[in-house]
């Protein structure tokens, strides 16, 4: 691992994230609220004194069409923490702990949506900050960066899938720099479409915004404090319902879709028809089983029951209800969607609809091979065979996320002292999903856990955003072969 392209990577990073900290500094502005602006500019100001230090490290810029992944890789996990460093100065400015600072600049950038605040006494410039970085998030920042940057023309590749890896490599145009600014201009479509919706239903635009923000990104902040359930709105819940399932679904193949002018394409898609199934089977069991609970009238029961079915699938984190408070029946079921996540190549997080349709499908082989053990079956999603290198970094992910989970929740359970707390505050950090259930519920907060569990979660948060693959490069020892 070449230093001198780390260092060069790092400058363009820090460059980028400099500027696009810039943003919440219009807001202060139009709210005429001038002292917000100062964490802005600070933290844009020590991007830039950090990129000049780093660029008396590096080469040229032209160097970088060299990298190798295992250095495509560092800059992507170092390119998460610097921005979750510099993500937590707005927060330490207002008043929030060192750690609880780290957390909620962590759980906004990862998407994961849980939130340290007890009270909403905060300017709105910092909300804006808390759902902008959500959306940064939620496409990837090197992905934008790569959009963005012509040095990052061909080392961006390596870049582009070390971000979000997955079983499969989408790329929808020959050059992956056009693949990225594809993925981002939909996605930006996308969110305008949702503000404008919310704010024809009856939203503050500020607040369309800021949910928008958090809706495409998979993220879940909101700046009311009753989350969608604040706005008392049917009709704002089954716009974002629309483009939560929307924000779930692989970008690659939306855009592949409007190329064509083909919808069907989705219907032959076996990701998204799992995807759409699972959706479809879980809303309509928990609607029912709130209904003849006496929780809610029928309407308000659909409602809920495809809310939070889709709001926990595509780990979003928003609630349109206090799901802590339901009976047993309908949170078990909610709680085993904690585990799948949406399709590859969403805002989602979680460990991807395409992972666990590979499992079923490996698992059915491995039982025919008991009773012909010497037929030839091959694994095939979307009738492309899996290469078995393919197969085995699945199994291998697989395997290290449960490990994780069993891992992270155990310590948690411990140090407080509440099992349920420890798998759920485990699972939904190390899933991006957000809220868990009791005291870290919807309407919760993670500011009572001991800073060890907090950090644990962090820890979970940023794993889980990059789905292993850096993290578990990290520990193999040629990684650190420095020159």
């Amino acid at each position: 691992m070449r230093l001198t392209y780390i260092f060069t990577s790092l400058v363009l990073v820090l460059r980028c994230i400099a500027l696009v900290i810039l943003a919440p500094v219009a807001v202060a502005f139009y709210y005429r609220d001038w002292s917000s602006s100062v964490p802005f500019f600070a933290a844009s100001l020590l991007c830039i004194v950090l990129s000049f230090l780093f660029r008396t490290k590096t080469d040229t810029f032209e160097s970088l069409n060299d990298i190798k992944k295992s250095e495509a890789l560092c800059v992507v996990a170092l390119s998460w923490l610097i921005f979750s460093f510099m993500g937590m100065i707005p927060y330490i400015y207002f008043g929030l702990s060192p750690l609880n600072s780290l957390f909620e600049s962590v759980s906004g950038i990862t998407t994961t949506g849980a939130t340290i605040l007890t009270h909403f006494d905060y300017p709105k410039t910092m909300f804006f900050w808390r759902s902008m970085s959500q959306w940064l998030g939620g496409m990837g920042i090197i992905v934008l960066f790569i959009a963005i940057l012509p040095q990052f023309a061909v080392a961006g590749r390596q870049m582009f899938f070390a971000e979000a890896p997955g079983p499969t490599e989408d790329k929808i145009t020959p050059r992956i720099r056009h693949t990225a600014g594809a993925v981002w201009t939909i996605y930006l479509i996308v969110t305008l479409m949702e503000i404008l919706l919310l704010r024809i239903a009856g939203m503050p635009l500020f607040d369309a915004f800021c949910n928008s923000f958090s809706t495409l990104a998979g993220g879940g902040f909101s700046p009311n404090p009753q989350s969608i359930m604040g706005y008392h709105s049917s009709i704002i819940c089954w716009i974002m319902i629309f483009f939560m399932f929307i924000a779930g679904v692989n970008f690659a193949l939306i855009y592949k879709v409007y190329l064509n002018k083909k919808p069907s394409l989705l219907l032959k898609n076996e990701e998204f028809c799992t995807y759409a199934g699972i959706i479809l089977v879980f809303s309509l069991i928990i609607a029912f089983l709130l209904y003849f609970s006496g929780s809610y009238h029928l309407f308000d029961s659909l409602t809920a029951g495809f809310f939070q079915t889709i709001s926990v699938i595509l780990t979003a984190g928003f609630a349109s209800v206090d799901f802590s408070q339901w009976h047993l029946n309908a949170q078990l079921f909610l709680f085993c969607l904690f585990f799948i996540g949406a399709c590859s190549g969403s805002a989602g997080g979680g460990m991807k609809v395409v992972r666990w349709l590979f499992l079923f499908k490996y698992l059915k082989r491995e039982l025919a091979k008991i009773l012909h053990p010497n037929a030839v079956y091959p694994l095939k999603i979307n009738k492309n065979i899996i290469p078995v290198e393919v197969i085995q970094q699945i199994i291998g992910f697989i395997f290290f996320y449960f490990l994780i989970f069993g891992i992270s929740a155990f310590i948690i359970a411990i140090l407080e002292n509440n099992a349920i707390l420890g798998m759920t505050g485990s699972i939904t950090t190390l899933g991006n999903v957000g809220p868990g259930f009791g005291v870290i519920g919807p309407m919760g907060s993670f500011d009572m856990l001991h800073p060890v569990s907090k950090a644990l979660c962090i820890f979970n948060m940023l794993v889980g955003r990059l789905e292993l693959i850096p993290f578990l490069a990290v520990l193999h020892p040629d990684f650190w072969n420095i020159k």
